[in-house]
């Protein structure tokens, strides 16, 4: 099938500003995609047998082959809570593995939006061509008709002119976010919704430059967003409340989970709790207790189905009997503490701290190299993908 597109090419000239010249192009997208990995082994009956199924009933298709979205609003109509559905406009700043993962999510979850991508980078046409269509799941409903919804745009303002949600995937640089959405502001509707999926810049600090700070804020995923359900939504204490709702919605209409966040943290909450794992982790290698490859296989056999299940909170509930959580304390807080002392002992004994140089970073980095090269992370997506399909399923049967 033949695509015909009218894409933006910017570069940027000496002096850094950007140089955008249109340039029309008639190419064949590849849309069949290769099978991807292998039968994962099952860890466990009930790992494969958890969290949330996406919706796959297929709404009407758009048809927007154009370089800038139709000016006119489009129809909308009543959603069951009493608001106002209509078909998204998305922009998309930035194209790295996050943007690409998150135009594959909208394109294909969502089969009525549009979304536009704005990214500096002058082969920004052959970097889509060749990258996006392996973010897109086989089986999708919308995998053959997603190049239909999808534009790109020489210039930011013509990316966010129209858009419903402007979403950005920029460096993890205060200053750059900060004269970027400032710059956004003025270009998008004064009711576009502003997300930055930033891993560690509150949005208090990144809308330090704009006038109309209440509907910025953190849309932080669970890398790969296409795969992973989480979205940690972050507000500053200026974001309304009614973006925040619009927000959640979007997200759980497309069978996403989306958890606001109560306050600006460092790292926000999935990052915190993967990295506090992941310094004990170092911790443990760097003592020789055990090497990388054992200790994931630890993880992946324990804690990882118990938690796809459970969360900490539940499992140690379940843990407690009768008595619950404070039961389990009650009888094994004793433990927990030695270990919660152990490990601080152990951190601050190895000097697990990040930076170059450090004998512990170069002991681990070398041990994951040898064990595993470069990862095939299609073959963990797909295995990711049937867990949660399993555990879906499991969760439809159990209603």
């Amino acid at each position: 099938m033949r695509l015909r597109y009218i894409l933006g090419h910017c570069q940027l000239d000496s002096n850094g500003s950007v140089n955008a010249g249109i340039v029309e192009w008639r190419s064949e997208l590849p849309h069949q995609l290769s099978a991807i990995g292998a039968q994962e082994r099952m860890l466990t009956s009930t790992f494969l047998r958890c969290a949330r199924q996406l919706p796959a009933s297929p709404l009407p298709r758009l048809t927007t082959p154009t370089l800038s979205l139709p000016q006119h609003r489009l129809k909308s109509s009543s959603s069951s809570n009493g608001e106002k559905e209509k078909k998204p406009k998305i922009a998309l700043l930035g194209s790295g593995t996050i943007g690409l993962s998150f135009a594959a999510l909208h394109l294909t979850a969502n089969p009525t939006c549009t979304v536009t991508i704005h990214d500096t980078r002058p082969d920004l046409y052959d970097y889509i061509s060749s990258h996006l269509p392996s973010y897109i799941l086989p089986g999708s409903a919308c995998s053959a008709t997603y190049k239909d919804r999808l534009t790109l745009a020489p210039t930011l303002a013509k990316a966010v002119e129209y858009a419903d949600i402007v979403q950005e995937q920029g460096p993890e640089n205060v200053k750059f976010k900060r004269t970027l959405w400032a710059e956004v502001e003025k270009h998008a509707r004064s009711d576009a919704l502003l997300w930055s999926s930033t891993s560690g810049i509150p949005a208090s600090e990144q809308a330090a430059g704009m006038k109309d700070k209440k509907r910025l804020m953190v849309v932080h995923p669970y890398n790969p967003p296409h795969i992973m359900p989480l979205l940690e939504i972050v507000p500053s204490k200026e974001t309304s409340q009614k973006n925040i709702n619009r927000t959640v919605h979007y997200w759980r209409s497309l069978g996403r989970t989306p958890v606001v966040i109560k306050k600006e943290c460092t790292g926000f909450v999935a990052n915190r709790l993967a990295f506090a794992l992941f310094r004990e982790a170092c911790s443990l290698v760097e003592q020789d207790v055990v090497s990388v490859k054992e200790l994931d296989d630890i993880v992946t056999s324990s804690m990882g189905p118990r938690w796809s299940v459970a969360g900490p909170f539940k499992s140690y509930q379940a843990g407690g009997g009768e008595q619950g959580l404070e039961g389990f304390l009650s009888k094994i807080g004793g433990t927990v503490q030695g270990c919660w002392d152990a490990s601080e002992r152990d951190v601050k004994k190895g000097g697990i701290s990040v930076g170059e140089g450090k004998e512990w970073q170069e002991k681990v980095c070398k041990q994951a190299q040898e064990e595993y090269g470069n990862v095939d992370t299609s073959e963990r997506d797909a295995r990711t993908r049937k867990v949660l399909q399993a555990a879906a399923a499991e969760k439809g049967e159990g209603k």
